[in-house]
């Protein structure tokens, strides 16, 4: 099967548009935000829940799903929508993240220096080859190897929508020779990939390659034309797109200003509020991100304040007081509920799982209507407007 996108608008200032990308279990309007359900569950929600909220999509995670509860199961079960009870479109990463992750840690912890952490950090890389990669798994502590034949038959046991090529996510320190390097990689990977799809994939199944080439603007372009001139269906952008946001909005430039536009592009990583602003307006079609899951499970919410990249710690003790909604206005299903400020605050901080769960339901709300806004804006020919009140802090 062929990814079917059709793009309905496109802005006239900028690279932003507005589409319906259609896949085996539904359509996809875009620009989109894609909730994590990294191991078969978006945390504290049931499918209903995320579909109630205006999500068409939501991502897989390969490695995690393969080490537990294994993908082999998960197809005896059926496949991951089955298993998981959710009947909409499902994108499901290479593992190649995870990969970097056990070598570098996150991309937080890999710029600025610090030791790995994060869900992996128990298991290590022990040998990244042509042929693929060793590593010690984070449950077991034992030996395994991930080549990109092996990436490819774990996503078609889940048997995703979408599945992404397998790739080495290089970081940000390392020098530009050693980036060439795994690029090249990379994209002969990418070469195997497709052929084993091809002969073994399932049916209705599409596969995005990704861009790789860390910050430097050639390394972008040759490995987005050679990712565009190859059979895939879409394109991701991975890898480290640098220190701060400026760099990383320009190389995300770099790299849409020379991608085909008939196919779909998704931004891996990527879901801090002006970063979907900046990501749309370069012409990303879907994104994916922990973030606001990730808050609502510490105890952010977000809120329409620039100033303090959109979030306000609810368990701050200023709040213990505090008979303030949590943002006022706001119509998600947490917010109905008219719950205070310093009540949530005291759930929180007794890390009561309502609390955790009825956070991460209003930040999936906020980026959905977030985004679903910019997508109106866009049809409408207002995407400038939409998007300047965004960052000025006018609520979606």
């Amino acid at each position: 099967m062929a990814a079917d996108f059709r793009i309905l608008a496109q802005d006239a200032g900028s690279q932003a548009r507005a589409g319906v990308l259609t896949v085996a279990h539904g359509e996809i309007r875009t620009p989109a935000f894609v909730p994590l359900a990294t191991k078969g569950s978006v945390r504290g929600l049931t499918p209903q829940e995320v579909r109630d909220l205006g999500f068409d999509m939501v991502l897989g995670n390969t490695f995690h799903l393969h080490l537990d509860p294994g993908d082999d199961l998960i197809a005896r079960q059926g496949g991951l929508h089955r298993f998981m009870r959710w009947d909409g479109p499902i994108i499901t990463d290479s593992g190649g993240f995870q990969v970097f992750s056990m070598g570098h840690g996150t991309v937080a912890d890999e710029i600025k220096g610090r030791a790995p952490n994060g869900p992996s950090r128990s298991g290590r890389v022990l040998s990244i080859e042509e042929d693929g990669v060793r590593y010690r798994g984070y449950t077991d502590g034992r030996e395994r190897f991930m080549a990109p034949e092996t990436s490819m038959e774990i996503q078609g046991n889940l048997a995703s929508d979408i599945a992404l090529v397998f790739d080495e996510c290089t970081p940000f320190h390392v020098s530009r020779e050693y980036t060439a390097r795994s690029t090249e990689r990379t994209h002969r990977w990418l070469d195997r990939c497709l052929t084993w799809h091809d002969e073994h994939g399932p049916e209705g199944q599409i596969v995005y390659g990704i861009v790789q080439g860390g910050v430097y603007e050639d390394l972008r372009i040759e490995s987005a034309q050679a990712v565009a001139a190859s059979a895939c269906d879409g394109i991701a952008i991975g890898g480290s797109l640098g220190a701060e946001k400026a760099q990383m909005y320009e190389v995300v430039r770099w790299t849409t200003e020379v991608l085909p536009a008939h196919k779909p592009r998704h931004l891996l990583g990527i879901g801090e509020i002006d970063d979907l602003v900046a990501g749309i307006g370069h012409g990303i079609d879907t994104f994916d991100c922990a973030m606001p899951t990730r808050l609502g499970r510490h105890g952010m919410a977000l809120i329409p304040d620039p100033d303090r990249r959109w979030r306000v710690d609810i368990t701050a003790g200023a709040l213990k007081d505090s008979d303030e909604p949590l943002m006022e206005g706001c119509p998600c299903p947490a917010c109905a509920i008219g719950w205070s400020r310093g009540y949530l605050r005291y759930m929180a901080k007794n890390r009561e799982l309502t609390a955790m769960r009825m956070l991460t339901v209003h930040n999936l709300a906020f980026v959905q209507r977030t985004v679903a806004r910019l997508r109106d804006a866009i049809i409408s020919g207002t995407f400038d407007r939409a998007a300047a009140e965004i960052l000025a802090g006018v609520a979606p």
